[in-house]
């Protein structure tokens, strides 16, 4: 298909999960060289997907609820307004399947019935994301695909102020899912660690976070807190210039591995990293209970293996 005019890429959420495809980015663009590329995503994901060097123009899928009507409409519209040569799902829901009966059935790789490449692995939920997607792409005629890189990311990060030394924390998540955090008051003992060490701890969350990380500050006031202030590509950065990084199974954390940042993530049984760890010079600690996980234990990992700071 290395001859398609036109190809749409299917990517709508979560943080993690589009980091992990950007590997599958890249490889779609190297495949299809000379054609027009768009990809179909979420509101959240444009700015990063924009400085991409991976697409041509990016639309925007809000989303709608099976009531919005007018909102349906328009994305049926957007859906049908192009034909495609090649459609990539990489999305694989119920709700991007759904797309490809809405746009005439155009070539399509994914899992959506009857379509013409479909990921025929009836196991395929039982692979990693990067493992699914890149057999995903073998089934559809791409032999190959690359490893994420996102050292085409760019942030002017002078206006933070750090220090040479520094290391990324991340200890907030998603706050529908409080089983994911490690207790803020350990995150804490950890970043004095690093402070002891000369390594300044930046802390990095939004707003929802605002509570971890101010019993962080509070306990370490080394550290330094980056809240709301950072964009994706901001921690890219961050993380390409970092000694080292340690957070929950949250989506900056699949940010700064990808940047080949050393990174300890933390795992709860609320999320199995046989599927979804981020990839890259990572050491992953799991308990079923965060609680459970001790500090020396963290410690030890970043001062060992794959995650040793820098």
């Amino acid at each position: 298909m290395d001859g398609a005019k036109r190809v749409l890429v299917i990517k709508l959420s979560a943080l993690g999960d589009f980091v992990q495809a950007m590997g599958p980015f890249a490889t779609i663009r190297s495949h299809h060289p000379t054609a027009k590329i768009t990809l179909l995503t979420t509101k959240p994901f444009v700015a990063l997907a924009e400085q991409s060097p991976y697409f041509d123009e990016i639309w925007v899928d809000s989303r709608p609820r099976p009531w919005e009507v007018a909102a349906l409409m328009r994305l049926r519209k957007k859906l049908r307004s192009v034909k495609f040569d090649m459609v990539y799902d990489l999305q694989t829901s119920d709700r991007s399947s759904s797309y490809f009966h809405i746009m005439g059935d155009p070539p399509w790789s994914g899992i959506a019935h009857n379509c013409s490449a479909p990921h025929a692995n009836p196991d395929r939920d039982l692979m990693h994301t990067i493992e699914r997607q890149a057999e995903q792409l073998v089934m559809a005629g791409i032999p190959q695909t690359k490893a994420a890189d996102l050292s085409w990311a760019k942030a002017d990060v002078a206006r933070f102020d750090l220090p040479e030394r520094y290391g990324l924390i991340a200890p907030g998540g998603a706050p529908h899912r409080p089983g994911k955090r490690w207790p803020a008051e350990r995150f804490a003992r950890v970043a004095a660690h690093l402070a002891e060490r000369g390594v300044v701890p930046v802390l990095l969350g939004t707003r929802d976070d605002e509570e971890q990380i101010e019993a962080v500050m509070t306990a370490c006031p080394a550290a330094k807190s980056l809240m709301g202030q950072t964009s994706f590509t901001d921690i890219i950065v961050l993380a390409h210039g970092a000694a080292g990084a340690v957070g929950n199974d949250t989506g900056p954390m699949h940010l700064i591995a990808a940047a080949g940042c050393p990174a300890v993530v933390l795992f709860s049984a609320d999320s199995d990293p046989a599927l979804c760890a981020p990839r890259g010079l990572v050491s992953v600690l799991r308990r079923n209970d965060l609680a459970a996980l001790d500090v020396e234990s963290v410690i030890a990992a970043l001062s060992s293996g794959p995650a040793s700071l820098r």
